[in-house]
């Protein structure tokens, strides 16, 4: 087969220029800032729940124990208004463009993290009505998989599906980035240093900068490329 069989011109030229269009399109289709743009406002709207919310009682000896039912009534309902938020912003930026957006499956991923979310926390009030707290420290792994299952943790691994959908080696760059930041906390002895209501509220603060400094990087990247 020769190029003249081919109207318009060289085969491989014409496959290029298909590839080409294949990826200015994935490219207008894009939207991260957006959705990076949702989750950090929703994260630092989390802050005062967590902490109104927050059930503390300290004993005379001055150990605490705490709940964070203000975690409970907030995220689930707070995460399914943003998913609807950023589908709608996903839809209705890239229509603007001339293309669709495929942002269905990473709304549905996210629903299904929300569901686990609310399992996890289940079972683990239920285990803890029917057993003694524990004295000693938990082990690491138990409590990188409860940061993982948190809130913050599934908002990272949903966003893992979104880099994949976008193809977006960027995202999933920042999305690694995020989620070392969630899993393996910054610690400058706040712990320490804080009220038991407060020693949650600078990673939470750091969490929602991260994605708030990924939607603003995004943006300019964007912006530039236009």
């Amino acid at each position: 087969m020769t190029s003249d069989a081919v109207p318009g011109g060289d085969p491989r030229r014409l496959l290029s220029d298909v590839r080409d269009l294949a990826h200015r399109v994935r490219r207008d289709q894009r939207v991260t800032w957006a959705a990076l743009l949702v989750l950090a406002v929703v994260t630092f709207a989390a802050i005062p729940f967590d902490w109104f919310g927050m059930q503390v009682d300290c004993k005379a000896t001055g150990e605490c124990e705490f709940d964070r039912m203000g975690v409970l009534y907030y995220w689930p309902p707070a995460l399914l208004l943003a998913y609807a938020a950023i589908a709608y912003g996903y839809r209705r930026i890239a229509r603007s463009r001339g293309v669709d957006a495929r942002i269905l499956p990473y709304v549905i991923t996210g629903v299904a993290l929300i569901v686990v979310f609310l399992g996890a926390w289940i079972s683990v009030r239920y285990y803890i009505d029917h057993n003694p707290v524990p004295t000693e420290p938990l082990p690491y792994w138990q409590m990188f998989l409860d940061r993982l299952v948190a809130p913050s943790g599934l908002i990272g691994v949903a966003l893992l599906v979104l880099a994949r959908l976008e193809r977006n080696a960027g995202l999933l760059l920042f999305t690694l980035a995020y989620l070392a930041v969630v899993l393996i906390p910054i610690d400058f002895g706040w712990q320490t240093h804080s009220s038991v209501r407060a020693e949650f509220v600078p990673q939470q603060v750091v969490n929602g900068t991260v994605l708030l400094l990924g939607a603003a990087g995004f943006a300019l990247a964007q912006r530039r490329r236009r």
